[in-house]
């Protein structure tokens, strides 16, 4: 015994109305989920940009002035230099974590 085309069951065809309708709610899925741009990539990559570099030259202005208005063995400058550039860096990857699992749970909703 074989099994031939004749033997096995038949999808049944969907009418005109779901075949439209199917074309079109996947057109909108596709214009909802449309991969971002390179103008996406760039503001993004500014976005992060400055997000470490104002909290660095912030550590680094406030440090300049510790350093003329109190003197001492220590560089204020260096160290709120330092501090800017790790809390930016945390700020940073905080924000990015943030989107990247926003990201991640909007292809799970839409693989579902």
């Amino acid at each position: 015994m074989t099994d031939g085309p004749q033997n096995k069951p038949s999808k049944p065809k969907p009418s005109l109305g779901q075949e439209v309708g199917g074309k079109a709610a996947r057109k909108l899925k596709a214009q909802r989920d449309a991969a971002p741009g390179v103008w996406f990539g760039l503001g993004m990559m500014g976005l992060v940009g400055w997000s470490v570099a104002i909290p660095t030259l912030l550590g680094a202005a406030l440090g300049v002035w510790l350093d003329k208005r109190y003197p001492g063995s220590h560089s204020w400058t260096l160290m709120l230099l330092i501090i800017g550039l790790a809390i930016g860096c945390l700020n940073a990857w905080h924000w990015v974590a943030r989107e990247d699992k926003a990201m991640r749970d909007e292809q799970e909703d839409g693989d579902e």
